[in-house]
């Protein structure tokens, strides 16, 4: 890899140039040389990461998808790598393949790559449906949401008759909460969000925070033109009970937890495997 042979030269090198482009010998190298270097730690990180979405992704359209089939497609950076996946089988294997979108960002990637779009309209009933998560634990439970798509992502994975999940190693966990530090996603009627905020805490400690947009002012808003708030949780719980108690709250519309749903999940690894997690059997 370019970054990593870029890295290793940094630390043999008898200069080494730091972010201000002065050149300073190895011996005396300043406070910011660091910077330099950790830079690219985090780009090849990156690039590690991106790498492992890509396997994970192409494993599941390999194994899942057959001809003459419905997919659901989910949303996020990893179903990226789904899409282009399932636009390659198709025109090389001439699949007849209806996709079904789970946000305007599934849409949109369905009819860049000349995919046939459809609807739970007209298709009601998916064969497969394909998405990424933001964590997933020993039992296949799963955060999702990050991306704000959680309420018809769960719709669209509730139509399918197989749900598969893919992911890198970095969404990989024994229990939820060890790598995803940002909360259980909620998305709740607009009016609701104080309400609701202080029943999740009451009720389940920990904090509902109001997700706010980075690139506008004000709150995130889904594609359905609601609110989510972020439940950063204190402690392991009961998910599916827990889950069932806050959709019953009311102004909630649906939480990014994602209980007993997922079939299989797809982890891309550093080494360049998949690694493949099926349900624990009781």
């Amino acid at each position: 890899m370019r970054v990593q042979r870029w890295a290793e030269l940094s630390l043999r090198a008898p200069f080494l140039l730091c972010a201000c482009g002065k050149r300073w010998p190895s011996s005396s190298r300043p406070q910011g040389w660091r910077h330099v270097f950790d830079f690219s730690s985090r780009s090849y990180s990156a690039v590690m990461a991106e790498e492992a979405k890509k396997l994970a992704a192409y494993a599941a359209v390999d194994n899942h998808v057959q001809n003459n089939q419905v997919v659901g497609v989910g949303s996020g950076s990893t179903i990226v790598y789904a899409v282009d996946r399932l636009a390659d089988r198709v025109r090389q294997e001439k699949l007849n393949i209806v996709c079904v979108p789970t946000s305007f960002q599934a849409r949109q990637l369905i009819l860049q790559h000349g995919l046939s779009l459809s609807d739970l309209d007209r298709h009601p009933e998916l064969d497969v449906a394909i998405d990424g998560a933001d964590e997933v634990d020993a039992s296949l439970t799963l955060i999702k949401g990050g991306g704000g798509c959680l309420t018809q992502e769960k719709i669209v994975a509730g139509c399918a008759k197989h749900f598969v999940v893919i992911a890198d190693y970095r969404k990989d966990s024994k229990a939820l909460g060890q790598q995803w530090k940002k909360g259980v996603p909620v998305e709740v009627i607009p009016m609701a969000y104080i309400p609701v905020s202080r029943a999740i805490a009451r009720r389940f400690g920990g904090e509902a925070v109001l997700r706010m947009a980075v690139s506008k002012a004000g709150p995130v808003v889904t594609d359905n033109s609601n609110f989510i708030l972020d439940w950063k949780f204190e402690h392991a719980q009961n998910w599916k009970e827990v889950n069932t108690a806050i959709k019953m709250i009311p102004g909630v519309v649906e939480t990014g937890l994602f209980v007993g749903m997922a079939e299989r999940v797809y982890f891309g690894m550093e080494d360049g495997s998949v690694k493949i997690r099926d349900p624990p059997v009781n």
